[in-house]
């Protein structure tokens, strides 16, 4: 087995984490053997990477042998010191490693094999501990979630667009919002999603400007966390004012459906299955899917994204709740369910939980009620009209 090198693509390199405990944005690391591996670090570095690595061994640069030569040259040459003085010549990096750097190791010497498969098992079965930092996240993206929807809630309607505190309430204001709420729990999440209508349509719109009444609102937070920098996802959808029938029916079919993913999951299970289980809840409700086979009638809204991806130290990791996700889920795959419906015209209404696959099912680490109405919210009632 060749020795793991890996030089990190910036602080939230999430193989990078996995291996050393430790979010940097410029440093070495070589895993020699399962019980050899050293850490090397800028001076700047030096003393919190003594204190927050999981590295046998921590190096500050100059000790190591560190020579400035320029942007993606310092640490290759550094490493390829590092591994002749061992007599080693091979070693495997991460897909992610920039293509610089995979230039300058094999310009110095090096044999660099790139190992596509990396930590995907070792990062895909969630730790006792890295569910509960998972689970830890996905309470901060609640809480994030209710300090928006309360606002929502004591909100007025003018002209058919929300006010509060006398002027126009905008996903702007609500991201904010929602930030502190994050940072008071240590976590953060900048991209956001917190979009009104009609745009909520387009799925992975984050939303901009005023936010409109009697129409979906689509509130999308998948945080990570400062200190474990495991993620969470959450997706509620909620209106102000009027709710149309056409609304009530979309956001009870994409609940229904939410129902029958989170019902079909446990060990040994198909993400395929799992996809195909939620695609024909929707059909089955007169709406339809991209995915062949459950496209539905022409003009309906539909799902045009697969069921729900793998959550850890990245926010979309395997596996993979999709038509071609042949293969089974496993006791400890962290994944989200997070069926959805859009219509250009009216909006979207998406719902997502996040939870841990077990033997015999799903453990939802999602506790916040799946509403559409902001008053249940703030009530902290369980309602799913």
């Amino acid at each position: 087995m060749n020795p793991i090198l890996l030089i990190p693509t910036g602080e939230s390199d999430p193989d990078f984490v996995y291996a050393t405990g430790f979010a940097v944005e410029s440093a070495l690391y070589i895993r020699y053997s399962a019980a050899d591996d050293v850490l090397v670090t800028t001076a700047l570095e030096f003393d919190r990477a003594r204190a927050q690595s999981a590295a046998a061994r921590v190096m500050e640069s100059a000790a190591a042998g560190y020579e400035e030569r320029g942007p993606y040259v310092s640490w290759p040459q550094l490493a390829a010191k590092m591994l002749r003085a061992k007599g080693l010549a091979r070693v495997s990096v991460s897909p992610r490693l920039a293509a610089a750097y995979l230039e300058e190791l094999r310009a110095a010497g090096l044999e660099v094999e790139v190992d596509r498969n990396l930590f995907v098992a070792e990062r895909r079965r969630k730790t006792a501990a890295g569910a509960a930092a998972i689970a830890e996240t996905q309470r901060a993206a609640e809480a994030a979630v209710v300090a928006v929807v309360g606002e929502l809630a004591h909100a007025e309607i003018k002209e058919g667009v929300l006010w509060s505190d006398g002027s126009l309430l905008t996903s702007e204001r609500l991201y904010a919002l929602a930030q502190r709420a994050l940072g008071e729990m240590g976590c953060t999440c900048p991209d956001m999603i917190i979009a009104g209508s009609p745009e909520c349509a387009m799925p992975h719109f984050r939303g901009s400007g005023q936010i409109r009444a009697n129409a979906p609102i689509i509130i999308d937070i998948f945080p990570s966390s400062r200190i474990t920098h495991f993620h969470g996802d959450l997706t509620r959808t909620v209106v102000v004012g009027e709710i149309p029938e056409a609304l009530r029916r979309l956001h009870a079919t994409v609940l229904q459906a939410l129902d029958a993913g989170i019902e079909s999951i446990r060990d040994g299970v198909p993400g395929s299955q799992v996809h195909r289980d939620v695609c024909q809840v929707l059909v089955d409700r007169g709406y339809g899917t991209l995915t062949p086979g459950y496209e539905g009638p022409d003009g309906v809204a539909k799902m045009n994204h697969s069921t729900g991806h793998g959550v850890g130290l990245e926010v979309h990791e395997a596996p993979l709740l999709r038509i071609t996700s042949s293969a089974p889920l496993k006791e400890g795959d962290v994944v989200t369910v997070e069926p959805g419906l859009y219509l250009a015209d009216l909006g979207g209404v998406r719902i997502e939980d996040t939870g841990m696959v077990t033997k015999t099912g799903f453990l939802n680490f999602t506790t916040l009620t799946r509403s559409l109405d902001p008053k249940d919210y703030v009530a902290g009632t369980n309602g799913t009209d």
